[in-house]
């Protein structure tokens, strides 16, 4: 199956939403939360996306991860991550239990696909102190898709993880994780990357975008939103309509997409230095607010 009829399946397969003016979405892929360890890129940015994601909460967006929230390649089981970031999945709990929380599949947790390993692993967590089992997404069910329809204009936003461009981390994915296991997250330490990520290998980022960027012209420059190559990408009105959030594993800050009164921002999160030496975090629009009807073609 060509890159093409697998992005094809994932919109034709995708969980569907309507939205007006008055929803807001905040949008993250590519989170790579790990059991913090040494390989754990997650670790560095936790505390700026527990902030980040406590802002989003309060204000009553949805969230939508796109896919390659659990490092599930260096990890073997969920449980370790959980433990590593119990904090962050009790907040994820809270949008959940509101019906506020998309996840997708990505290539690193892959094994999602699996329902019955979701519901082993993710409906629910031993307790330690009650020595229960407490619920954690109980019901919870991943797709590789989602598309927000406008309950007005009939726009619509598709969402996907954006690895179903990249046939060795769609296909082949076991032997990638497999190599990832055995190889690159011992060689993570010293600095050398893995070079079937198309984040750590700018040609194969290339192929990836092109290809997506195919299929949205082929398919009448529909809304696209993407993560997998960890750049962020946020086109012009009149380009094609192919945005990227970015991810959550910058150095020393996590960028992602909001979407709010009918219009789309790129936005980032990083740690900042008040004139008293306080840190804080703070929030930077880096572009937009853009209509999205800009972009709707009729």
């Amino acid at each position: 199956m060509s890159s093409q009829k697998r992005i094809s399946r994932a919109y034709k397969t995708a969980r569907r939403i309507s939205f007006n003016d008055a929803s807001k979405f905040i949008i993250f892929s590519d989170c790579h939360r790990g059991d913090n360890s040494f390989a754990d890129e997650f670790a560095n940015n936790r505390n700026i996306y527990y902030h980040a994601l406590k802002h989003y909460y309060t204000e009553g967006y949805t969230y939508c991860e796109l896919g390659d929230g659990d490092e599930l390649w260096e990890n073997i089981e969920f449980k370790s991550i959980l433990e590593a970031h119990k904090n962050v999945y009790e907040l994820m709990r809270l949008f959940y239990n509101e019906d506020r929380l998309v996840r997708l599949l990505g290539n690193h947790d892959m094994v999602y696909r699996n329902q019955r390993y979701v519901e082993k692993h993710l409906f629910s967590y031993f307790n330690k102190v009650t020595g229960k089992q407490d619920p954690l997404f109980p019901g919870i069910t991943f797709t590789e898709g989602l598309v927000l329809t406008h309950e007005e204009t009939g726009q619509e936003v598709f969402m996907v993880h954006g690895h179903q461009a990249d046939w060795m981390n769609y296909r082949g994915w076991k032997f990638n994780r497999f190599m990832v296991r055995a190889l690159w997250r011992q060689l993570q330490i010293f600095g050398i990357g893995d070079p079937t990520s198309p984040a750590k290998n700018y040609s194969e980022l290339i192929k990836v975008e092109r290809r997506t960027k195919k299929w949205i012209i082929d398919n009448d420059n529909i809304f696209t939103i993407t993560g997998h190559t960890h750049r962020p990408r946020f086109p012009e009105p009149g380009e094609i309509a192919f945005f990227n959030d970015g991810s959550c594993v910058h150095p020393r800050s996590i960028t992602g997409l909001e979407i709010e009164n009918g219009q789309i921002s790129l936005i980032k999160w990083q740690i900042a230095t008040t004139e008293d030496g306080t840190l804080k975090v703070i929030r930077i629009l880096l572009e937009g607010p853009q209509n999205l009807t800009d972009y709707k073609i009729e």
